[in-house]
């Protein structure tokens, strides 16, 4: 059930939900549009929905699982949320956006490129019941197709506290001409300045074995069972040929090491943005490593690749106080030319304070916590 109404000074359709739609039917219905959808392009019109869910609940169970398979601290009542975790309970709202018929991009296939979360308000608790809202914001061209930036914001009392934004890039041909230039921003969105190195800053760096249930550990704890996530049976029917991470485990189980290894105490408090580029998936069971370095003006930049060099993430995470008036949020994520790899349609460790430590994360074996 939801409520429709016209949003006040523009053409957006304001849509209230009374519950979060669930995720298995929203996947089939995407599946099942994908072939009737055109080939895309920037100026196709977007459905100019903004679905709105108010007074969200946090499943304590829910949280207490991605916690642990992320590696974030136990919840409690007064422990802030983990930075990326709102996009859990609003992925829902996201996938009915992507999903809908007048929606230009088929679901199937796409590629979660790029993520970039501020938290520009006081951190979420566990009790809290914000309002979610999630919305397409624009259509921007990409060599390799077209990508939507999709927004999402959580609110309390009608403030605005947390808000992510989210590209996903559809892949069909790009008429000559009509691509970026090699060199040029792969968006219409100016590329952002690389983080500045602090000098003599030394990396650190941990190795973590991941499992081949790991997919299946984080879909059970986001809800998100995307079939490429959860076997290699499944994940051959879409060209994997085993299973893959969740792109959103790698990026939070990145946060989560940074702020492990110092992140608040070094840069001055709880981390207030991160962003992050997906740039190739993680085939599971598989060995990564993940390297944090100072970039500087308080912020912690971390890079996750496999043995061979292969680099599957890149971003970065800053920290300000705990009331988010410390420092402004990273640059708009518009990465540079990369080997992008499908991380789903939307389709682990210890370490020292510097070297290599290692862990696993087989069998029920959880994340060390901080």
């Amino acid at each position: 059930m939801d409520a429709t109404r016209a949003a006040r000074g523009g053409e957006a359709t304001v849509r209230t939900l009374t519950a979060a739609p669930a995720l298995g039917p929203l996947l089939l219905r995407g599946a099942l549009r994908s072939p009737l959808k055109r080939t895309p392009h920037t100026g196709a019109p977007l459905p100019g929905t903004r679905l709105v869910l108010p007074s969200a609940r946090i499943d304590a169970r829910r949280l207490a699982a991605y916690a642990e398979v992320c590696g974030f601290p136990e919840p409690g009542p007064e422990v802030p949320l983990p930075l990326p975790y709102p996009h859990v309970p609003a992925f829902p709202l996201a996938m009915r956006v992507l999903t809908e018929r007048a929606f230009p991009l088929p679901v199937l296939g796409l590629v979660h490129t790029a993520i970039e979360v501020t938290r520009p308000g006081p951190p979420l608790l566990p009790g809290d019941r914000p309002e979610l809202s999630v919305h397409a914001a624009a259509l921007v061209p990409h060599r390799r197709g077209t990508e939507v930036v999709v927004v999402t914001e959580a609110r309390l009392d009608g403030e605005l506290v947390w808000e992510s934004r989210s590209r996903y890039l559809a892949r069909h041909p790009v008429p000559p001409g009509s691509a970026p230039a090699p060199g040029e921003p792969m968006t219409t969105e100016p590329a952002p300045a690389e983080p500045a190195t602090t000098d003599g800053g030394a990396e650190r760096a941990v190795e973590w074995r991941l499992p081949g249930g790991l997919g299946r550990r984080y879909g059970s704890a986001s809800g998100d069972r995307n079939p490429i996530h959860l076997h290699p049976l499944t994940a051959r029917l879409f060209g994997f040929p085993r299973a893959i991470a969740h792109g959103m485990w790698t990026f939070a189980r990145c946060l989560a090491e940074a702020d492990r290894q110092g992140g608040p105490e070094l840069r001055g408090g709880q981390p207030v943005a991160a962003r992050a580029a997906f740039r190739a998936p993680v085939l599971l069971p598989g060995t990564v490593r993940c390297v944090l370095r100072d970039a500087g003006a308080g912020a912690t930049a971390f890079t996750l690749r496999s043995g061979d060099g292969r680099t599957h993430l890149d971003g970065e995470a800053r920290y300000g106080d705990v009331n988010g008036d410390e420092g402004e949020g990273p640059a708009g994520t518009a990465p540079g030319d990369r080997d992008l790899g499908p991380q789903g349609p939307t389709g682990a460790g210890s370490g020292s304070g510097s070297g290599t430590g290692s862990g696993d994360l087989s069998g029920g074996t959880s994340a060390p916590r901080a």
